[in-house]
């Protein structure tokens, strides 16, 4: 039986003509797709594997940048924050992304991380408490060396949009996440080298990119898969 998707956003997926279905995620068979997901096994594992790796070719005009991967547990089980940009955007515009950028002069990842957090969507710093990091990937449109660093936060987050890059605020248990009808990887071929690009259909967003390899490399985690993913 052919396997469907949910619906779906409305961003711009800029698909080449020859592409295939790729790979089943790491999850699958680890985790039903209903059952809630416990915060501190997680954030056990992010703490102990220590560091990211970097995993990605960084070229020599990219830009040093960082997210912050925002989690907390309530009744849903574990959640993540995200946002959407906002169509205005010169690049990823419409996307859904974690909230960060670019590193000041003299930032860290973590301090920038924190701040970005702060002026997009006004979340408390004293509220983050820092785990740890994903693996570091770099991007090809913006052309980002992206770090991602993994936060704890005591509750959900009193957050909202206060840029204008920023459209849209989620609140994302990661059991959606897990939901059969929800990943889906793709194999794109841009000659002379094939991506695997990693979506995730949601009821009405799609989560692509940068964002969804980051996602994927957290939610194996979660399930004891030490991920590294590629990706564009």
């Amino acid at each position: 039986m052919e396997r469907t998707w949910r619906r779906g956003g409305d961003q711009i997926i800029p698909r080449p003509e020859q592409w295939r279905l790729g790979e089943p995620p790491h999850w699958e068979g680890r985790h039903d797709g209903l059952s809630p997901v416990a915060l501190q096994p997680l954030l056990d594992t992010v703490r102990t594997r220590g560091g990211g790796s970097l995993i990605d070719p960084v070229p020599t005009d990219a830009r040093a940048s960082a997210v912050l991967v925002a989690l907390w547990e309530d009744d849903r089980g574990t959640e993540v924050l995200l946002t959407k940009r906002s169509w205005e955007m010169r690049n990823h515009k419409g996307e859904i992304s974690f909230p960060g950028g670019r590193l000041d002069p003299g930032e860290t990842p973590v301090e920038a991380a924190v701040r970005e957090a702060h002026e997009e969507v006004g979340l408390d710093p004293s509220l983050v408490e820092v785990i740890g990091e994903l693996d570091h990937i770099s991007t090809v449109v913006s052309k980002s060396f992206i770090v991602p660093i993994v936060a704890r936060l005591e509750r959900r987050p009193d957050v909202a949009p206060m840029t204008g890059e920023v459209q849209r605020v989620l609140h994302l248990p990661l059991s959606e996440l897990y939901r059969p009808d929800t990943y889906r990887q793709e194999i794109w071929w841009r000659p002379p080298v094939e991506w695997p690009i990693h979506f995730f259909e949601l009821d009405d967003e799609t989560i692509w990119g940068a964002t969804g390899r980051m996602l994927v490399q957290l939610m194996s985690l979660a399930v004891g898969v030490d991920a590294r993913t590629t990706g564009y």
